[in-house]
């Protein structure tokens, strides 16, 4: 009887049925499409971090911001040539290499007992240290002096030091005209061969020949990355000069990442880098592991305690550094896209409640009718309230195919996003030959990753039903609001309609 009747009573209100189920259907849908963009943008937003975090790594420490004036005030490498600095050949023509190895110029260097430190700080499960250097090659030629006057103001000149080409004819009476220099630059990490878990050893593979490994300590062996190795013609047997000292190539790595790059050029044991720089026992920056995801903010509280003159970082300070499209996509779909989903769905329960009570009024014959005869107010509040929830469900399916649709199109178009980070893994962000100045250094910040993510929007079951259970509460609402109307009414109203 009860179903019967609820049958015939939505079929005999067809346009009110399909306006209620069509409004809150769209509501359901927007819901269903906002949620799988947000999970897809969190995706996106880890998938471009990848570039600038080790996989495995949640927090970084970092030497001090220098301030202006001090490492040696000079944003370049620079080189010092004596007399005897270079080699020349039987037409006068002098020929000078020199190769530096340095620490970042912009960050102070961290002492290795501060690993010790950090291990030590509760929640803390692995740490790693690392110590970026960026390698300067000086090769240039100087043409045979015309004179001993040109040679005289030649002199006086200086060290061809980093000029481009035919610079050193600035020295006066034409003194170096028609040389040519170069200076070549490519990033160093030195990192302990052992730490694999952590760190930036991590995220990659190896794609050809071997890792470092622990035997390599105080070996001069190189590990490099493979997008460097191919640029530059090398290969696992091939040597590689890193601050004037000749690196056997033991190995090609590569990110693990399908859009990260690894965090340097070129990887040597971690007590080589310190001596062959001369920076001492010292790393730039300690990679932090945590025991789980919800010690990250304590154990980056406690380090900030400890280490009140270093940087720490975690991945959520990494993000805010991720720009471009990214973000903005990211912003519009956590603020707009959430708060339109919310507003839609509002307004299409209000709308489902005021169909409800006006069909109430519309019917005040019919129901008070049904209560003259016996209906109690439960069965009838009863009888509201079912046909409202009826109709929601109508529409969460409606809803549910229209978001499901929405959200295949979406992969299947697969639309693509810029994203620009900050570069925080070593001196890899300002990457490849001739990178310019400075090793990154954990959180440098010195350069800018940029990659392309493909934006997805993932389904998920409980978006389904969390979508549907949306459904029915707004049927329920527009069901209480429809039956406590309906319980209103007495036999005599519905008497005085028929009269």
């Amino acid at each position: 009887m009860y179903w019967t009747y609820l049958r015939r009573e939505l079929s005999g209100r067809k346009k009110q049925t399909a306006i209620v189920a069509i409004g809150l259907g769209i509501a359901i849908a927007l819901v269903i499409i906002v949620n799988s963009l947000s999970a897809g943008i969190r995706d996106a937003q880890a998938q471009a971090l990848e570039s600038v975090y080790g996989v495995g790594t949640d927090i970084t420490v970092t030497g001090a911001q220098a301030e202006p004036g001090e490492g040696g005030g000079q944003g370049g490498p620079s080189f010092d040539f004596d007399e005897n600095g270079g080699t020349t050949d039987a037409d006068g023509n002098t020929t000078l290499n020199q190769s530096t190895l340095r620490t970042d110029f912009t960050r102070g260097t961290l002492d290795a007992s501060t690993l010790d430190t950090v291990a030590a700080v509760d929640g803390v499960s692995a740490v790693s240290g690392a110590l970026s250097l960026t390698n300067s090659t000086f090769d240039g030629e100087l043409p045979a002096m015309p004179s001993d006057d040109s040679q005289s103001d030649a002199s006086q000149g200086g060290a061809p030091g980093q000029g481009g080409e035919g610079e050193g004819g600035q020295g006066g009476g034409g003194g170096f005209g028609g040389g040519s220099f170069n200076v070549d630059s490519f990033t160093v990490l030195g990192i302990e061969p052992s730490d694999t878990a952590v760190g930036p050893m991590s995220s990659t593979s190896v794609t050809d020949g071997r890792a470092l490994t622990e035997s390599d300590n105080g070996t001069d062996v190189a590990v490099l990355d493979s997008s460097y190795a191919t640029s530059s013609d090398l290969a696992v047997g091939d040597t590689i000069n890193v601050g004037g000292t000749d690196f056997e190539i033991v190995g090609i790595i590569a990110s693990t990442g399908s859009t990260a790059d690894t965090a340097a050029n070129v990887y040597i044991p971690l007590d080589v880098a310190q001596d062959l720089s001369g920076a001492g026992d010292v790393v730039s920056t300690i990679y932090v592991q945590a025991t789980s995801s919800d010690a990250i903010a304590s154990v980056q509280s406690s380090l900030e305690t400890a280490l009140p003159d270093a940087t720490v970082s975690s991945q959520s300070d990494l993000a805010s550094t991720v720009s471009s499209s990214l973000s903005s996509a990211s912003s519009l779909i956590t603020s707009l896209g959430t708060w339109l989903s919310i507003i839609v769905l509002a307004v299409a329960v209000a709308l489902a409640v005021l169909f409800t009570i006006s069909g109430i009024s519309r019917r005040t014959r019919e129901l008070g009718t049904l209560k003259a005869i016996g209906w109690s107010n439960g069965r009838v509040v009863g009888q509201v309230a079912g046909e409202s929830v009826v109709q929601a469900l109508i529409g969460g399916v409606i809803g549910v195919v229209i978001g499901v649709a929405g959200a295949v199109a979406i992969n299947l178009i697969q639309p693509t996003i810029s994203t620009t980070a900050a570069s925080t893994q070593g001196p890899g962000g300002m990457g490849g030959q001739g990178g310019g100045q400075g090793g990154g250094g954990g959180l440098d910040q010195l350069g800018e990753t940029v990659s392309n993510v493909v934006l997805h929007a993932p389904l998920s079951m409980w978006i389904i039903v969390a979508a549907l259970g949306l459904a029915v509460a707004g049927g329920l609402v527009a069901g209480a609001f429809g039956g406590w109307r309906a319980a209103r009414l007495s036999p005599a109203e519905a008497l005085r309609a028929v009269a």
